[in-house]
Formats: C-alpha cells, structure tokens, sequence
C-alpha cells in the first residue's frame, strides 16, 4: 500500500509543477488571483449594494471599474477634476446597469487641494450614509530621464501620487474605524515594486504609497474587518501616458502611443474587482512578462537586476532615439 502511494506521489508531484509552471506561463494575474477567481467569491455577490468611491473615476482604470461596479449593484460615488467627463461617466452606469440617479454621485475632486477633503467626505456621508470602499486610483504618471527631471516634477508627482491619496484615505478611514468595517483598495503599480527606467519620480511615488500602506495594515489589526489592499497593475490600455509629466511640469508626452500590447482595462478592473471580492491584500496583475519580473524582484532579485540592466539599457536607447519607448524595439536605433 505504502508502495503504491510513494508511486502515486512520484507522478502526481511532477504533474503538479507542470500544470503550475503552464499556468504562470499564460497568467496575467498573480496566483492568489487566480486562485480566487476559480474557487472564491464572486464580485456581483459581495460588492451588491456597497457604497464606492472612485477618484481618478474620469478615465482609464477608474471609469472601467465605474461602469463594472455598477452592474455589480454598487452604487458610487465619482471623484476626478472634470466634471463634465464625470457626468458623461455616471451616464453611461445608468446605460450599461440597474443603477438609477440617485445610485451615482458626481463628486468633483483635486488631489492637489487637500484641504477640500474633510467637506468631500462629508458630502460623501451625506448622501449615501457610509463609505465601504474608497478606491484611491487618482494621479498621473511619468516619462522622462530622473537628471532631465525637474524638481518640480518630483515635487508634483510625490504631491498628487503620494501626499494626495494618503491625505484622503486619513480622512475616509475615522469613518471605517468607527462602523468596524471597509476596504481601502489604493492603485499603485508594478513601478511600486519594479524600478522602471523613465518613471524615477513616479515609481517613487508608488514605492511611498507601497510603503504607507504596508505599515497603515499592520496598524489596524484591530479592525479585522477592514482591508487595505494595494494593485500592481503592469501596461494597461488607457490615457495616463497621454497625460503624464515628462521633465518640465508644463510638458506632456506626445499624443498617439501605440498600446495594442498593453492589456484592457476591461480586464484590468475585472481582477481587481475579483480580488476585492475576495479581501486580497495585494494584486499583481500584468501579462507576461512583467508579471514574471514581479516575482524575480519578490523572490530573485539578483536576476531581477541583471534583466532590468539589459532590458532598461534597451528602453533608454529607444527613448534617447524618439522611439517608442512603451514597447521594446530590439532593432538597433538609427544613429541621427
């Protein structure tokens, strides 16, 4: 008997790796994700009816998880500068879903403007009677050389990113303490974990944000019932390179960037919203192969450094060159 089962596990061991090893292969998300979203709960049973707040809700991952939230049922609260891309976002929950007017709130917002968050908040209580989740997905990115840079690049990006999103979350989170219960799910990004060439300030940014809420977790262990979740997204399909800073704060990127081969924000919002149904603490979610890179800085960073050299020399290159510096050009740059 004893036989037979070493000999069931001499096959089935390797068997497992296997179907692990291909299932990383052509992953997008992490494993704890994609754990969830075969055996765990499901977003449209357990975000029915809570009350969301979604900032940088105007475009990109915040109006996708807008529009996906409200064929859950949630009813929400939108928060970016334009209101009249808010405006055009609530009206499009009430085409795709059940959600009636009085389910969306159009809340205009500027992380720049800190002291407006006590009144937000409160008009935010106000009409719907509680928070249950904030959505912290407001902020902008970056494309240029960290010496390029301007200190007020840096001081924009730390201002908007970092100081903007935690400045909102202290006030949001008194509310969460006292009913015992939420969920602070931040947006950071793979630049959080990965140093990423041409995102010196921004991937700073989002290392602070890791950092903060990493340490605000281990100070709530007192309120099991309220989690504090950070996604990693990798290249999503979106404007935020459109809008990002460069190295003067008054310069933006050049229209038109090709992002065939980033993944949807359809799908983007879709594991977020999975890992929230399932308490997730943290989500990595990106094709291959940055989802790979994510678990080489967790777990090797030794390789994780030396396949950011090369790569990240070739980035540069392409960058220095006019080239699109989103995707990888492995021809050699023409020299001007």
């Amino acid at each position: 008997m004893d036989c037979c089962i070493l000999l069931a596990l001499w096959y089935l061991i390797p068997l497992y790796a296997l179907i692990q090893t291909l299932r990383f292969i052509f992953a997008d998300a992490d494993f704890t994700l994609l754990w969830a979203r075969m055996f765990g709960r499901r977003p449209e049973t357990e975000l029915k009816g809570l009350v969301v707040w979604i900032t940088g809700a105007s475009s990109g991952i915040g109006e996708e998880l807008a529009y996906q939230l409200a064929k859950c049922g949630s009813r929400l609260i939108l928060s970016a500068r334009r209101v009249d891309e808010l405006n055009r976002v609530k009206q499009r929950c009430m085409e795709c879903s059940h959600v009636q007017e009085e389910d969306v709130l159009v809340l205009q917002l500027d992380l720049l403007e800190r002291k407006s968050f006590k009144s937000k908040t409160n008009a935010a209580i106000q009409h719907f009677g509680n928070i249950d989740i904030l959505i912290n997905n407001g902020g902008r990115s970056q494309r240029s050389l960290c010496l390029e840079t301007s200190d007020d690049v840096y001081d924009a990006l730390m201002e908007l990113n970092f100081l903007g999103t935690v400045s909102l979350t202290k006030q949001v989170l008194p509310h969460m303490m006292q009913r015992g219960t939420g969920s602070v799910v931040t947006v950071s990004s793979v630049a959080g974990i990965i140093g990423a060439p041409l995102r010196g300030g921004y991937s700073a940014s989002k290392h602070a944000l890791q950092g903060f809420f990493n340490c605000l977790r281990s100070e709530l262990t007192d309120y099991p019932k309220i989690l504090i979740s950070t996604v990693c997204p990798g290249p999503v399909q979106s404007k935020i390179v459109d809008n990002c800073f460069t190295e003067e704060v008054d310069k933006t990127m050049a229209q038109g960037q090709d992002q065939q081969h980033k993944m949807s924000t359809s799908r983007c919002g879709r594991w977020i919203l999975v890992g929230m149904a399932n308490q997730a603490k943290e989500m990595w979610i990106s094709d291959q192969p940055v989802l790979g890179f994510c678990y080489l800085w967790q777990y090797a960073p030794t390789w994780a450094w030396f396949l950011t050299a090369m790569f990240g020399k070739r980035i540069v290159q392409n960058f220095k060159a006019g080239l699109d510096a989103e995707r990888l050009h492995f021809a050699k740059p023409k020299a001007s």
